[in-house]
């Protein structure tokens, strides 16, 4: 199964997958953000919504995702282009979107401040 991690993960645990993974330790695919309002910002429902109806489908275009989800294109466009700007969604050489995933994990912790 071909999945993503969307989690949060402060920057020095980044580096720490960085070079476990420059020394050929497998890490998974994972999107990692600072802080949980970052992730959950960006993940709305309805952007949630998209990335389900993507989820395993390949590539499509905006209207195709719009229709999905059962929604108005020019409302999609723009949660897909947020989406694209945080490296989410990906664009083909054909002009579609794409999310190049079978499932998705959310790994997020909150603990004490």
């Amino acid at each position: 199964m071909n999945a993503v991690t969307l989690e949060v993960a402060s920057l020095d645990e980044v580096k720490r997958r960085a070079r476990g993974a420059f020394q050929g330790h497998a890490q998974g695919t994972r999107i990692s953000f600072e802080t949980p309002e970052l992730l959950f910002k960006l993940l709305t429902a309805k952007r949630w919504e998209i990335l389900r109806a993507m989820t395993g489908a390949g590539a499509m275009t905006i209207r195709e995702t719009a229709r999905r989800v059962s929604r108005d294109v020019k409302a999609v466009h723009g949660d897909v282009h947020a989406l694209l700007r945080a490296g989410v969604l990906q664009k083909t050489e054909a002009g579609k979107i794409v999310f190049p995933f079978d499932a998705i994990r959310l790994d997020v912790t909150v603990s004490a401040a």
